[in-house]
């Protein structure tokens, strides 16, 4: 707790804000998310185009399905597929810049080599294809491993400029005459100067992740069985919900994800200027 308060103390207004929203999205996708309630997707489970009340607090939509609950859903998957991007993203980014950066030679080149092909991949066409093959139908995790095959290249390309300036440092040459292998130095020594990096870097993919999903799903390529963020905002457009005045079922996802966005760049600009802050005690 004297660590928090220390650091919440520490913190500039735009860590602190973009935190508290950050929080609040997350106690909303995986706390909320599992309070006993119907199944959101299914159609027909309430009447339709029900106003606001105390009992559908954000009404229903044509299809007679509850807009909170649907919501509440479709924050939950968008968070899923965010940070499983994130995670397999800058996890994969993060070993093979440092273990491109740290080896050289041959293995270098080659992994460079993969890495600028996937840097120079147009990512939009790819996904197209891939989600046209799914057929509309896939799950959130095949969603999110499709977006994490673009998600790992620049983490890598940015990663292994730091492991070439650490790796001329001399407690690496020590740990070469003890006779630690590459993937072990990599690990134990290189890895620990770039966990700050990689955390800033996992917010930011979080973020890029949910936006290319939500950007898909809105031009209509994400699965039609996935509830989304993007996907939500999609169904509401398709079914005529602003000339039905139905604006609280279009209105709740453009509000959630404008918020969480704003909540996400908060958190990842303030936490940049805490760490500049706290390099420059």
């Amino acid at each position: 707790m004297k660590k928090f308060a220390k650091f919440w103390k520490a913190a500039n207004f735009r860590l602190k804000f973009g935190l508290i929203v950050t929080l609040i999205f997350f106690i909303i996708g995986f706390v909320v998310y599992y309070v006993p309630h119907v199944n959101p997707f299914t159609f027909n489970t309430y009447p339709n185009k029900l106003g606001a009340s105390a009992e559908h607090w954000l009404g229903t939509t044509s299809m007679g399905q509850d807009v909170v609950w649907l919501l509440i859903e479709a924050i939950h998957n968008s968070l899923v597929i965010g940070l499983i991007v994130a995670f397999l993203g800058t996890v994969v980014g993060v070993f093979v810049g440092l273990l491109s950066g740290f080896a050289g030679g041959l293995l270098d080149r080659v992994l460079m080599i993969v890495t600028d092909t996937f840097v120079v991949i147009p990512s939009l066409p790819i996904l197209i294809m891939m989600t046209s093959l799914m057929k509309g139908s896939s799950t959130t995790i095949v969603m999110a491993l499709v977006l994490a095959m673009f998600a790992w290249a620049w983490p890598s390309r940015q990663i292994r400029s730091m492991a070439l300036s650490i790796k001329e440092r001399d407690f690496i040459h020590t740990a070469k005459f003890s006779g630690e292998s590459t993937v072990q130095i990599v690990v134990t020594e290189i890895l620990p100067y770039a966990l700050t990096w990689s955390l800033s870097n996992f917010m930011n993919a979080t973020l890029s992740a949910i936006g290319s999903e939500s950007s898909l799903a809105v031009l209509g390529l994400s699965p039609g069985n996935l509830v989304s963020l993007g996907n939500m905002i999609q169904w509401a457009r398709s079914y005529n919900a602003i000339f039905n005045k139905q604006y609280l079922w279009i209105g709740a996802p453009i509000v959630a994800t404008v918020i969480l966005f704003v909540g996400l760049f908060l958190l990842i600009t303030g936490y940049n200027d805490y760490l500049s802050m706290k390099r420059g005690r």
